[in-house]
């Protein structure tokens, strides 16, 4: 049994290359989200006192790795690293040197769910998808997320490590079903879901409901009983999301676009904006068959006038 099992691993090793730009895509909107928190906010807003919080940033017991708690409690400091922080997080959305910046994206992320004061959630799952990323990224032999590996031949020797980035990969899978699963059944458990009315409560939210002119429009659907569609519409495509794990690939793609209109009018009709983005790179992970690499017109733009380039030098020095 071992031996068929070992036969059967070595094989999804071999047959198998985790590290393409779907992943690298992942990364990026992940990196640019939080960088996009941090410069839209700034330490005085991050970093303040609340309901039960006295010490800001928190810096007591695991905060105390936070690197906001690297410098002075002073708004100076707090900013300064607010800065360092988003140059950091550019550099990871970039795609450069996987290797190295994967720690620095995971410890930023887990420093502003830990240290700040975080309202809608995506920093939290940061948190978490930075740290599952690791064995992926930390294994990652490309310059770039973004680089095609051209000669598969060469990272074949590489099966423990291409082991890791699979089963990194299976995990992730799992906890974004996880994810969709608690919020689920959290859902089944309030009246309001169940009787079709809860969306229409959020909305009336004073802090993450709709803005005066929004809900003028939408009044209408609000104060009737098409409010059902939105709510019952939200709990059957968590539904969806949770059985979509063991979905055929070829109809992940559907399930893929289904659940980002969910995320879209989220952000659109709640301004969850960086929350949409985090939810959007995961669900990438989840639903995006790692092999199935992106192709961007830019980047072969790019690759063909070095390409290009190269021949007219040969040229010219055949020339001379």
């Amino acid at each position: 049994m071992f031996d068929k099992l070992n036969i059967y691993i070595s094989k999804w090793a071999t047959d198998n290359n985790p590290w393409t730009n779907v992943y690298g895509l992942s990364r990026t909107i992940m990196a640019f989200s939080t960088a996009l928190t941090l410069a839209l906010n700034n330490a005085e807003t991050i970093f303040k006192p609340a309901v039960g919080i006295d010490e800001y940033p928190v810096c007591s017991n695991i905060g105390a790795i936070s690197i906001f708690c690297l410098t002075s409690n002073d708004y100076f400091w707090l900013n300064i690293m607010r800065w360092i922080s988003i140059l950091i997080l550019l550099i990871v959305a970039s795609g450069w040197r996987p290797r190295v910046t994967a720690l620095f994206h995971w410890w930023i992320s887990f420093s502003l769910q830990v240290s700040g004061l975080t309202l809608d959630g995506g920093e939290q799952v940061a948190a978490v998808f930075t740290l599952l990323l690791l064995p992926i990224a930390l294994t990652d032999p490309r310059k770039s997320h973004w680089e095609k590996i051209k000669e598969p031949e060469k990272i074949k020797d590489k099966i423990y490590a291409k082991i890791m980035a699979l089963v990194a990969f299976s995990i992730i899978r799992i906890q974004v079903a996880l994810l969709y699963f608690s919020s689920t059944t959290a859902k089944l458990t309030d009246p309001e879901w169940i009787d079709g009315t809860a969306v229409y409560y959020y909305l009336q939210d004073p802090m993450l409901g709709l803005n005066p002119w929004l809900e003028k429009i939408f009044n209408p659907i609000l104060s009737s009983w098409l409010i059902i569609f939105p709510t019952w519409g939200t709990l059957l495509v968590q539904i969806l999301l949770i059985v979509a794990l063991f979905a055929p690939r070829k109809r992940r793609k559907y399930i893929l676009i289904i659940a980002i209109c969910m995320h879209e009018v989220f952000a659109f009709f709640l301004g969850l904006i960086s929350f949409s983005l985090i939810m959007f790179s995961i669900l990438l992970l989840y639903l995006r068959p790692y092999e199935d690499e992106f192709k961007f017109n830019f980047l072969n733009f790019s690759t063909r006038k070095k390409i290009e380039n190269k021949l007219n030098e040969e040229k010219l020095k055949e020339v001379v």
